[in-house]
This record gives structure tokens, sequence and C-alpha cells, in this order.
């Protein structure tokens, strides 16, 4: 079977996890091209990566009819026109979070994908944690038993300096703060663990510790359709930046997933220890202090859902339920 070939558009922070798990995957992609507007971000990922071709040229990557995908890597306000793009050259999509600005504009990136037949794959990794793929099959075995509570908390750090960059953290470029920038990764794995909440009470601020003009700081709480309720807090405020944190009760169980690491008790006596790949989090002032195990398994969901037309892990449509829900959240704490 001949490689997926595939591009990566946007040459910013993220674009160093991806390249690494498209090198990794070397034997089933090859990226043939890694396009930045910008020449010293060009020259600076040639330096680093140099089995990866760079490109100034973004038309001739849409054009290119020997290229099977793309991978889009930028500010979030620029991903539909991409998308749009992307799928009139009827090239498969792995997107960055979040998938848009605005609810409209990511409801319109899926229907657009979903209209030209292409594959939307979304960059919320942290669905391919150990601890999180193991607490997933728990949770559908049903071996927890019903939930009663679904709690999430998000407590990373950044310095002031992470939002003097132009644009961070701005509605214009970013489309939120904490929640959709940060929150949206813990978020979309609680929502496929415990299901969509119904209703939603919320506050939100943006602290004296930030100058931002997006929120910096949210505590919610919300109920499930099934009478189960659950919290939610998310910051940037919380020095140096602390493990992600779900916790799941439920009436067979309580299970506590921190980071890299997973603790379930059952009521029968038994218990159960994912002790994690120790990976880091990117919780503190540098966002990309994990390693990128995680990308190369979203990556090879992907290849493998072209390929073999296994489901995708995480659809668009997952996505939207993410974004729907911070905008639930925002709109109660308004």
């Amino acid at each position: 079977m001949e490689k997926l070939r595939v591009a990566m558009i946007g040459l910013g922070m993220a674009a160093g996890h991806h390249a690494r798990a498209l090198l990794d995957l070397a034997d089933q992609v090859e990226c043939v091209a890694a396009f930045s507007q910008t020449e010293a971000r060009r020259h600076a990922f040639a330096t680093q990566y140099p089995a990866i071709p760079t490109s100034g040229d973004l038309d001739a990557i849409f054009s290119n009819t020997k290229i099977d995908a793309v991978l889009i890597l930028t500010p979030p306000n620029s991903h539909l026109e991409l998308v749009e793009r992307a799928a009139s050259a009827l090239k498969h999509i792995l997107l960055e979070k979040p998938l848009d600005i605005s609810l409209d504009r990511s409801e319109h990136i899926v229907r657009v994908t979903e209209e030209a037949g292409v594959l939307l794959g979304v960059a919320l990794q942290n669905r391919f944690r150990t601890a999180a793929l193991q607490l997933d099959t728990i949770v559908r075995s049903g071996r927890l038993g019903d939930l009663v509570e679904a709690s999430v908390a998000i407590r990373n750090w950044r310095p002031q300096s992470y939002y003097d960059v132009e644009g961070r953290g701005t509605r214009a470029r970013d489309g939120g703060g904490v929640l959709l920038t940060q929150g949206i990764h813990m978020i979309d794995l609680l929502l496929s663990l415990a299901g969509t909440p119904v209703e939603v009470a919320s506050y939100g601020r943006t602290t004296a510790m930030h100058r931002m003009e997006t929120e910096d700081l949210v505590t919610a709480t919300f109920a499930f359709e099934n009478g189960a309720i659950g919290t939610l807090n998310a910051t940037t405020c919380a020095y140096p930046g602390l493990p992600d944190r779900i916790e799941l009760i439920g009436t067979r169980g309580t299970a506590v997933f921190n980071g890299d690491t997973l603790e379930v008790v059952f009521m029968d006596g038994t218990r159960e220890s994912v002790g994690g790949e120790k990976s880091g989090s990117g919780a503190g002032a540098d966002p990309m202090a994990f390693g990128h195990e995680m990308h190369r398994a979203l990556l090879q969901d992907f290849v493998d859902a072209i390929r073999k037309g296994t489901p995708l892990r995480v659809t668009g449509e997952d996505a939207l339920k993410a974004h729907r829900f911070i905008d639930a959240i925002l709109t109660a704490s308004r």
C-alpha cells in the first residue's frame, strides 16, 4: 500500500509535536510539504526537521492532487476558510482544536466536510492518554454503574508573557480564553465519558493576574439527563500548573483520572490502577511541555480511518459537543 501523502499548514506552537508524530509513522505517511507564510518559521522548522520539505505556496498544496490530507495547525480564526479549501479539493483534514472561534463557524466546518465526503479529525489528543483509554473502557463496560457525579478540574498556569503574544486570549483570534484554548481538551474527555449536561450554572472572570480580553477563571456546576451532577473548574492562574483531573462517582465505584494516572476503586473490593506514561501535561508555563506520543496515536487513528475505514476516535461532531457546552457555560456566566 502506498504511503498516505499529507501536508502541514501552519508552523506555530503545535507543529513540532505533529512533525515528530509524522516522522514516527514514516512507514505509513509521507509529509510532502510544511507550509508557513513566514520565511523565518519555515527556516526554523527546516532546521529542526530537515526530512520534511517546507513551502510558502499554499495554492500549490491545495491544487496538488497527490496530497491526500492536510493537517491544519493555524490560529483558530483561520480554520473555516482553510477547511473550505481543503474540502473543495477533496482532501481529508486533521484540524487543531478548537474548530474555530465561534459556534456558527464551527458548525459550518463540520457541515462542509460532511457535504464534501472528507474525514474531519480533531486534535483533542487527551483521548489517547493511556489512563484515559482505560477509563473509557471501564465506563463503557458498566463496571462503575450509573454515574451520579462527573467533575473536571483544569488548573493550568500561564504567565502574562503568554498573553502578550499578539492575538492570544482574544475573541478575534482565539475565540475565547481558558475554556476554548486550554479547557477544551478535558471538557471533550469528560463529555466522552459522562455524556452532555442539560443544565448549567457558572461564574467566569478575568482576574487581576492577567491582562487579557477573555476569561482566565471559570467555575461551573451542571446536571445530566439521568440526574447526575458535576462541577468544572478551569483556570490559567494556578501556579505552577497542576495535573488535569476528572473524578467519576458511580453506583458501583469511583474513578480518579489525574494527569497520567488512573485509580479506580470498586464496591466489590477490587481496585484498578494505571501508572501512565509520564509524558508531561503542558499545564505550566510551557504549553507544549509533554511528549508527542498522544499526537502519534491521534495521527495513527486518522491514518487508519482513511486507509481502513475505522471510526475516528474524535470526530467533528464530538468537538461540536465541547464547543456547545463551552458556549452554555459562558452564556450562563453572563
